[in-house]
């Protein structure tokens, strides 16, 4: 190669440098936080809060505490969102249309039913209770389908703000933690065998690793088949996550600002990057290194990105919220847990 040559990689590589070098700061700090929630796990206590919901609280306690330097946000905000977005994308691995197919027509009428009677529950109550229509749409998300993972991509896709998002978070963990206790109580009570008792967990409880809490405390078996039903749940989330979309995009496109000007979302693209990935692991044997180290990837991603989100979150905007939000949040959780132990124990 000539020197020439040389000299064009090396300018190349310099800009690369350049436009990495202003988000690096904010990156560099949501990383510190991921990794902080992530340790605390190990916390006596707070093993029941996953790492995601930990980070956002760090970076929401650092948001309030102190004022962020201006230097430290754009890499923040890339967090935020192109990381989250990525972490989505990467989510894909982890599901194939084998696992869905497994589930049986039986539980995938449990599932799918739950999921949507549930969104459209919790969005009709919020209108009752006066809950701003985006803080209820994530509230919808999270409860319905996979916890803070859908809250934050719903949150993408929808525009909803830090301070929506941040509380939307605090609900489906609170809640879902209080379901991953609870539900072992169930099985006697109920008169659900192993199987039961898993498929009652996968369509009912909010995060993944809550329901893989809930559900091996009981046996493998039922561990099991409560992977398998909630993952039938998470690959609902992209035609879910799309609707959304296309519904605040022409919500919005009506809306005008003082200008007369119309406002547009942009199209959740990632989404179909999902789509792609959860092809990509249905046709090819992908080595079970791959799948774990896309498992990792995904979370800490997702742990960044909520980092993020709670380092652009004012604590006073969601003081402002209210109460109501929280009531709306429970009333989705009772309603899911309900219907999903009807279902089962009269359909199955």
């Amino acid at each position: 190669m000539s020197f020439a040559g040389f000299s064009n990689i090396e300018t190349k590589f310099a800009k690369s440098v350049a436009n990495f070098g202003p988000v690096l700061p904010g990156v560099l700090l949501c990383v510190v936080l991921a990794l902080a929630g992530k340790g605390l796990r190990l916390v006596p206590g707070l093993d029941l809060l996953g790492p995601m919901a930990l980070a956002m609280a760090l970076g929401m306690g650092i948001g309030a505490a102190m004022p962020l330097p201006a230097g430290v946000m754009p890499g923040v905000r890339l967090s935020a969102v192109t990381l989250l977005r990525a972490a989505v994308v990467l989510l894909g691995l982890q599901l194939t249309l084998a696992d869905l197919l497994s589930l049986g027509l039986g539980g995938l009428a449990v599932t799918t039913t739950a999921l949507v009677a549930t969104f459209a529950l919790t969005l009709w109550a919020g209108r009752l209770l006066g809950v701003a229509p985006d803080l209820a749409r994530l509230i919808a998300a999270g409860t319905s389908i996979c916890g803070a993972s859908a809250v934050a991509a719903t949150r993408s896709a929808t525009g909803a703000g830090a301070g929506d998002t941040a509380y939307a978070v605090a609900c489906v963990t609170l809640f879902g933690t209080l379901a991953m206790v609870l539900m072992p109580l169930v099985p006697p009570l109920a008169g659900l065998d192993a199987a039961g008792y898993g498929l009652f967990v996968g369509a009912s409880v909010h995060e993944v690793a809550q329901v893989a809490g809930a559900g091996f405390r009981h046996s493998a078996e039922a561990g099991e088949a409560a992977m398998v039903a909630k993952l039938s749940r998470v690959l609902l989330l992209a035609p879910m996550v799309l609707v959304l979309a296309a519904w605040c995009r022409r919500g919005r496109t009506n809306d005008t600002t003082g200008e007369g000007v119309a406002t547009r979302l942009p199209v959740p693209w990632f989404v179909f990057g999902f789509l792609a990935m959860v092809l990509v692991a249905s046709s090819v044997e992908l080595p079970d290194t791959v799948r774990t180290g896309a498992g990792e990837a995904t979370t800490f991603l997702m742990t960044m990105a909520l980092a993020g989100l709670g380092l652009s979150t004012d604590l006073r905007e969601i003081r402002a919220r209210g109460a109501r939000p929280l009531l709306l949040a429970a009333i989705a959780a009772l309603f899911i847990a309900a219907l999903s132990l009807l279902m089962v124990t009269v359909w199955m």
